[in-house]
């Protein structure tokens, strides 16, 4: 997938502004698919140029005006195009794993704090996904019932929040693992 199709999804979902698409970014679709805001408006550049999206000048009170991005019959055509073509399935590259691997040769519990970490990071994004599934989509403010599109984000989020309970649980072998590697370990 290119950054292209993921700003076509995301303006197909609502028009917007760079900004208001690098916010999007952060707050949903960088979670499966990230971009600087740098690369985003790099790419809505070249998008605009090759026809794929409409621009509109938005004047602003007491400020610059902005540009509000949609996508061009163009650009749907060519998001539709991607939707029909097979891909392959995705190959994990996971750089921590290596590295428990690799403290076979070294002292393994040196990993700890580095592994505590990760599993913190996912913790905290297991917790945020959480809060936007109850927002978004379970919580009393969610619509009932959920149209097309919030059923599609909604099965993502669940792929997500998914993930990121199973790497948790791995991280948590990981831990017990290495406590009991230090528990057993030879002194010296």
């Amino acid at each position: 997938m290119a950054l292209e199709h993921a700003i076509l999804v995301s303006l197909l979902e609502k028009p917007g502004s760079g900004y208001e698409l690098a916010r999007r970014f952060e707050r949903s679709i960088g979670y499966f698919w990230t971009a600087t805001h740098q690369q985003i408006y790099r790419v809505l550049g070249r998008m605009e140029g090759g026809g794929l999206l409409h621009v509109r000048d938005v004047p602003q009170q007491g400020r610059p005006g902005k540009k509000e991005y949609s996508v061009a019959a163009p650009g749907r055509a060519a998001l539709s195009a991607w939707l029909h073509e097979p891909i392959e399935p995705e190959s994990v590259r996971h750089e921590l794993a290596v590295k428990i691997r690799g403290a076979a040769f070294d002292d393994p519990t040196a990993l700890l704090s580095e592994v505590e970490r990760h599993r913190k990071a996912h913790d905290e994004r297991l917790r945020r996904y959480l809060t936007g599934e109850q927002r978004d989509f379970t919580g009393p403010e969610a619509p009932d019932p959920l149209d097309v599109g919030q059923e599609l984000q909604h099965v993502v989020l669940r792929g997500g929040i998914a993930y990121e309970r199973m790497t948790i649980a791995w991280l948590d072998d990981v831990l017990d693992t290495l406590h009991r590697l230090r528990a057993t370990k030879p002194r010296a």
